[in-house]
């Protein structure tokens, strides 16, 4: 939001896609009124890199779930390679965590069901024979959307409990990257990662329902603040012209990459310039969050911005791909710092970072691992005691 018009909030995030509010807490001030600059953690400094090599605050510990080419514990099941973006599923007293895996061909999506004890109970694919799935987003209705990061690619509609998947080319045809799912206004947004890409939502006929609907562009100056508007894409399958280039003033960014949605606003990256933006919907504006270019005084911490996903205390979490492998948190008040770092796997990447529901584990994926291949992906749980 504009920093001129910072207001009390109450504190919301996303959790299951849709809108949920933790009563007595008001936020004072804007929410993530940007651009954020450097400051210490609030929880405190990374302690030295534990047994699985990963740097953490005081309190938190990690363990690995699952390993690419390797039977996941207690399953038959065989982890994909390459694992990128991730959500969390509510499952029961239990829950589930899906991955995409961005090769091409095969790509895909598995998941991996724990009890109530985070023991895990469950693996299984959940979509397969797709191309280079990246990121995508968990929809209110309990379906994961996987994203085909190639030219012309699809939106796959995946059911984390493992039911056959559904192509929604409604969704576009475009080099597809994160999807976030807006209940307030019945949209989802999507990201292009493309250098000249742009930044789209999907208005469905019937919410809940990815069968038909309208896909949409947003069209803004070439400034990095202002407000914005939506102009409906004619030819959603993009060909013989690309999505990003049939509306005239379509805003170009540079390489799109993690969404996340909350409390009325959009956050995505894009990894050309390492930058957060936000999307400010009850007003129509957008502004950036994060500029690796405006940190003063630097270090920026934060660099090869990635996937990105919130808390419930209303934290974002940016995962980096490459840099020197970090996942970085933007507090509500405009504070940026680095929640964990991952050591010896500089040939890799971070990508799907999702917190369980009740908002005390993490979940992600080093893409590579320790050999740089997406043959040696590894996927880790992090326990404790995250703000709430």
């Amino acid at each position: 939001m504009n920093p001129m018009n910072r207001r009390t909030v109450l504190r919301t995030a996303v959790i299951g896609g849709g809108s949920v509010a933790f009563s007595g807490a008001l936020w004072s001030g804007a929410a993530h009124a940007a651009p954020a600059q450097n400051a210490a953690s609030p929880y405190g400094p990374l302690q030295a890199a534990d047994a699985n090599g990963i740097q953490l605050p005081a309190g938190f510990t990690s363990r690995i779930v699952a390993r690419s080419g390797q039977t996941v514990s207690g399953t038959s099941y065989t982890w994909h390679n390459a694992p990128d973006g991730g959500a969390v599923f509510a499952d029961g007293s239990g829950w589930i965590y899906v991955s995409n895996s961005e090769i091409n061909p095969g790509g895909g999506a598995s998941a991996i069901k724990f009890n109530s004890s985070a023991a895990i109970t469950g693996a299984y694919r959940i979509l397969s024979n797709t191309r280079q799935n990246c990121a995508g987003g968990k929809t209110p209705w309990n379906k994961w959307l996987s994203c085909e990061e190639v030219s012309l690619g699809y939106v796959y509609e995946c059911d984390p409990w493992g039911s056959a998947a559904v192509q929604r080319p409604a969704l576009g045809k475009f080099k597809h990257e994160a999807a976030a799912c807006d209940p307030v206004r019945q949209a989802i947004y999507l990201t292009e990662d493309e250098s000249n890409g742009c930044f789209y939502r999907f208005l469905p006929s019937t919410w809940g329902n990815l069968a038909s609907g309208t896909l949409q562009v947003l069209k803004a100056g070439t400034a990095t603040s202002g407000s914005f508007t939506w102009a409906t894409v004619p030819d959603p399958d993009g060909s013989p012209t690309a999505t990003r280039d049939q509306v005239s003033g379509a805003k170009r960014f540079n390489g799109g990459e993690g969404c996340h949605y909350a409390n009325d606003t959009v956050w995505f990256t894009t990894k050309g310039d390492n930058r957060v933006w936000q999307v400010n919907l009850l007003n129509s504006t957008y502004e950036l969050a994060y500029d690796d270019g405006l940190v003063n005084p630097g270090p920026a911490p934060l660099a090869g911005v990635d996937n990105i996903t919130g808390s419930t205390a209303g934290d974002l979490y940016v995962a980096e791909d490459g840099g020197n492998m970090e996942i970085c948190m933007i507090t509500p008040d405009d504070k940026i710092s680095v929640f964990l770092r991952v050591t010896g796997q500089s040939s890799s990447e971070i990508c799907g970072p999702a917190f369980t529901p009740a908002g005390n584990r993490l979940y992600f994926s080093s893409q590579r691992g320790t050999s740089g291949s997406g043959s040696g992906g590894i996927t880790y749980e992090i326990t404790g005691p995250f703000r709430t």
